[in-house]
Formats: structure tokens, C-alpha cells, sequence
């Protein structure tokens, strides 16, 4: 949807720098909603997960939206009465950071979601998996490489769609981030939209700045 930017409040000195729409409290997982590409759905994508005995995984490459599609798909799961246990993992973390022998990783009703999973070790993985089929346990993970699980869904990023991000964040005030920009920052990172954006922000902050010097 269109919005009328509006302009900032002048004080002394120059005026209120805008609020920056590429900052991280905007773009992290949960902030923004995951654009799905129709007939695909959050319902949909866990009656898939139903399907799958509740075990599947979230492909894609950095930045590709993995995490913010799993951060749509939690109350969902939430809805239909799964428990989740979340563990989002980073560089170098090789293990899960809690015993698999914890009761409450050990139902049906369960499902255990691992953002990050490329992060474990073999060994891990096989006593994840082993501990979920004892258990009847469910998983669902995010990874950048395809795994043993049905892939749920694969992530991507073209041109079009950091196009609609971008008008999403800024709410159609594009005063100081034209289509050539996100084109330019598209091209430079690729399919890692989260970097495209991080440059966005740089951006607007350095025009932000040029017009305030100039007035």
C-alpha cells in the first residue's frame, strides 16, 4: 500500500532525521512478514509439514528469507497444537545446546525446530534424528544445503522481490532509495537479501545526512 511520506519536524539546527526503514528492529525474522508467492501459505506450507509426519526442511542460501519464513510458520504450528522447541544456531556451534535426554524433547506433540542446522556436527545430526524417530518427535529445520529431510520449501530472491520488500519497508516513501539502488544492491549481493539490505540502510543514512548538510 501507497502512504504520503511525510515530512520531518523541523527543530533548530535542521530537521528529525527520518526513521531508517532498513534498521535491524525492521528487518529481523518476525518483523517483517515472509512473501509467499500464492497459492502457498503458512497454512499450507505445515498442512505439507502434516503430511511429512511432521519432519521437513527449510533450503535455501544466506539471506534468503529461511529464517523469516520459519519465524511465519511457528504460530501456525502453535495453532494446531504442536510444541515447539526452537534453537537457532550460529558459526561454530556444533551441538545442540541442550540434552536430548530433556523429557520435554521427548513427545509426539513436539516438534523440535533447528534454525541453523548446516552449523551441526555429523555426529549430531544422527542423534537428533535417531532421538526424533524413537520419539515420534518432530523436526524442522532451516539449512543451506538440502539434507535427509523432505525439503518443506525452498527459499529464493530475485530482482521483483527485493523491489517489494524494499517498497514494504519504506512504505512507498522512496525519497532516498530509487529502483536502480535496489537493483545495484541486488546485483552486488545476490540471493543474500539480508547484505542487500544492510547496504540499503547505509545508504539511506548517507542521503539522509547529504540533505541535512545541504539545508
Amino acid at each position: 500500500m501507497k502512504v504520503t511520506a511525510v515530512q520531518p519536524p523541523a527543530i533548530r539546527g535542521g530537521f528529525c532525521p527520518p526513521q531508517n526503514p532498513f534498521a535491524t528492529r525492521f528487518v529481523r525474522p518476525g518483523a517483517m512478514p515472509f512473501l509467499f508467492s500464492p497459492p502457498i501459505d503458512r497454512e499450507a506450507l505445515v498442512a505439507k509439514l502434516a503430511e511429512l509426519q511432521w519432519r521437513g526442511a527449510i533450503v535455501g542460501p544466506h539471506g534468503s528469507g529461511k529464517s523469516t519464513l520459519l519465524a511465519e510458520l511457528l504460530p501456525e504450528l502453535n495453532r494446531v497444537g504442536r510444541r515447539v522447541v526452537q534453537f537457532t544456531l550460529h558459526d561454530g556451534e556444533r551441538r545442540l545446546p541442550i540434552a536430548l535426554s530433556d523429557r520435554a524433547l521427548s513427545d509426539a506433540q513436539t516438534i523440535i525446530v533447528v534454525d541453523g542446522y548446516e552449523q551441526l556436527n555429523a555426529a549430531s545430526r544422527r542423534t537428533l534424528d535417531r532421538h526424533c524417530r524413537r520419539y515420534a518427535t518432530g523436526l524442522l529445520v532451516t539449512s543451506h544445503e538440502p539434507t535427509h529431510l523432505a525439503q518443506l520449501y525452498q527459499t529464493a530472491v530475485d530482482c521483483e522481490l527485493m523491489e517489494t520488500i524494499v517498497d514494504l519497508l519504506t512504505r512507498g516513501d522512496r525519497r532516498f532509495v530509487s529502483a536502480t539502488d535496489v537493483e545495484r544492491a541486488y546485483c552486488l549481493h545476490g540471493q543474500n537479501a539480508r547484505e542487500a539490505l544492510f547496504s540499503l540502510y547505509d545508504l539511506h543514512e548517507r542521503r539522509w545526512r547529504e540533505l541535512h548538510e545541504r539545508l
